[in-house]
């Protein structure tokens, strides 16, 4: 490993300390998410740190490899009104850039429960989330000829980008049903219906 990309290392290995450090102060707890909703610390600026859009974290320019200070960094992010995602702590808020969303869902696994298929979802730093009332899939309008990006609730205003991979996963369990009277192509899970685009808009993508 080189010099430089020692240095930066140690340098996000010395913030993951600190963040940890004040979390565990103010929670007393070592385990679970901190409540970063409830926290309103003073902004101490921006930081030179990155989430690119395969879900990649930066610092000062180099990929973060280690896979805990990952998670533990994805603990603390919270994005606000303003529309910007932040590292929050108790004691400090410091922001950073996030190229499209600060998660990706990497698997997906479909079961029933109770005669409903439930759809559940992994994320690249750990979470697992069940997709219904509480954690909707999201579809933006994508156009005639953009690409489908489906989107999950994590928490708070954070999302996770499906994947590619888990995105045709996920089409392949989508079913033709009326929806605000129109007829849809969506996906089910957890009793909550998600469209994914007009029905007619399917018929002319297969021809």
């Amino acid at each position: 490993m080189a010099a430089e990309e020692m240095r930066h290392t140690a340098d996000a290995a010395g913030l993951a300390a600190l963040i940890s450090r004040a979390s565990e102060a103010k929670s007393g707890k070592k385990r679970g998410l901190p409540p970063v909703e409830k926290w309103n610390p003073p902004f101490c600026g921006d930081i030179d740190m990155e989430i690119r859009a395969d879900g990649t974290w930066f610092y000062t320019g180099t990929p973060i490899g280690r896979a805990p200070l990952v998670q533990l960094f994805s603990t603390v992010l919270r994005k606000d009104e303003d529309g910007k995602t932040y590292l929050v702590t108790p004691v400090e808020k410091v922001g950073i850039r996030v190229i499209d969303a600060p998660f990706v869902a990497v698997e997906m696994n479909a079961s029933e429960r109770d005669g409903q298929q439930v759809l559940t979802f992994r994320t690249n730093v750990g979470d697992v989330i069940e997709a219904g009332k509480d954690h909707p899939l999201r579809f933006p309008d994508h156009g005639k000829d953009s690409e489908l990006k489906p989107y999950l609730h994590v928490r708070g205003r954070l999302e996770a980008l499906v994947s590619r991979a888990v995105m045709y996963e996920l089409v392949e369990l989508g079913e033709v049903a009326e929806v605000a009277g129109r007829e849809m192509f969506v996906v089910r899970s957890g009793g909550e219906i998600f469209p994914i685009m007009p029905a007619d808009e399917l018929e002319a993508a297969s021809r």
